[in-house]
């Protein structure tokens, strides 16, 4: 399509979860109280395994990474989503959308990198308990993390500057929250069958890849599991697997959904729920997953607590 005679547009609107009025402030509240949950939930993960030096081990270092993520990633959709419930003015520059989808990628699929390492690190663990501390000793554990943030980079860098080249020259209207590829792409007046195509096989492959190796883990562990002689040993070891692979799922299930399927009208809506899921209620359980079903934490958190003046 020949587009040099367009009037480019500088600003999207959102158009959010829903145009009912009487649901917005309702809305309003749920979310942001499970921001407040999210907020609270993962600093206190942040400050515990920072104060406690029992926690000073690769599973607390990773976990740490895990908390610092979850605040970042909900960050860069839910405040802007909260504002929207209270005003009707919903638009967001042209920057900022590419900005919103750039972090929120970026975070993602750095997320979904760091749970893979986390399976390896347990894998490790329960497995070459004798080992443990010099195979994933220090060295090893700054380079699973900061290979999970530069792939994580590099990976929304492909598709925010593809993104980022097309023309837009109206409608401006985002059927979503937040800008997000696929409802932005549905905006664009040129060919956007090369920008889907990297979307489902580059993020699917990387989604489907990393779910693969941490299942693969996982097997590995189960054999190791049924070895442990003691229950107490064996509940032990099972209680921070079943935590991780809780999060895993919760996570792996949506982003797989969203992104490895065609673009149509009703997959955006369906993409819309799905984007609730791991944006604003995904983040607020992960504290609660990691520390009721982690005894560690919650003695480190009880010790604390205990010291508090009041």
């Amino acid at each position: 399509m020949d587009v040099k005679n367009y009037t480019y547009i500088s600003e999207f609107v959102l158009l959010g979860l829903t145009q009912i009025a009487q649901l917005q402030v309702t809305l309003f509240i749920c979310f942001l109280i499970f921001y407040i949950i999210n907020i609270i939930g993962n600093l206190s993960i942040m400050v515990v395994t920072v104060i406690d030096r029992s926690l000073h081990t690769p599973m607390y270092f990773f976990l740490w990474n895990l908390s610092f993520l979850d605040i970042c990633y909900s960050s860069v959709a839910v405040p802007k989503m909260l504002s929207d419930f209270l005003t009707w003015e919903k638009s967001i520059s042209f920057a900022g959308c590419i900005t919103q989808m750039h972090f929120f990628h970026f975070l993602g699929s750095t997320e979904v990198m760091l749970l893979t390492a986390m399976s390896y690190d347990r894998y490790v663990a329960i497995g070459k308990p004798l080992r443990y501390s010099v195979i994933m000793n220090t060295r090893v554990c700054l380079c699973l993390s900061f290979s999970s943030w530069i792939t994580g980079y590099f990976h929304s860098l492909l598709h925010t500057v593809m993104v980022a080249r097309l023309p837009f020259c109206g409608p401006n209207l985002v059927t979503h929250f937040f800008c997000d590829i696929k409802p932005v792409l549905k905006l664009a007046c040129a060919d956007t069958s090369l920008n889907l195509k990297l979307l489902t096989r580059v993020t699917g492959t990387l989604a489907t890849t990393t779910l693969l190796l941490t299942l693969l883990s996982y097997v590995f562990i189960s054999k190791f599991l049924l070895k442990i002689r003691t229950t107490e040993g064996r509940k032990r070891a099972f209680s921070t697997c079943s935590a991780h692979l809780t999060v895993v799922f919760l996570l792996y299930g949506t982003a797989i959904f969203t992104y490895s399927r065609p673009s149509t009208q009703d997959s955006l809506d369906q993409d819309r729920a799905a984007a609730v899921l791991f944006t604003v209620i995904t983040p607020a359980l992960n504290p609660i997953i990691y520390t009721l079903r982690n005894k560690d934490m919650k003695e480190a958190m009880s010790k604390i607590v205990h010291k508090l003046p009041f």
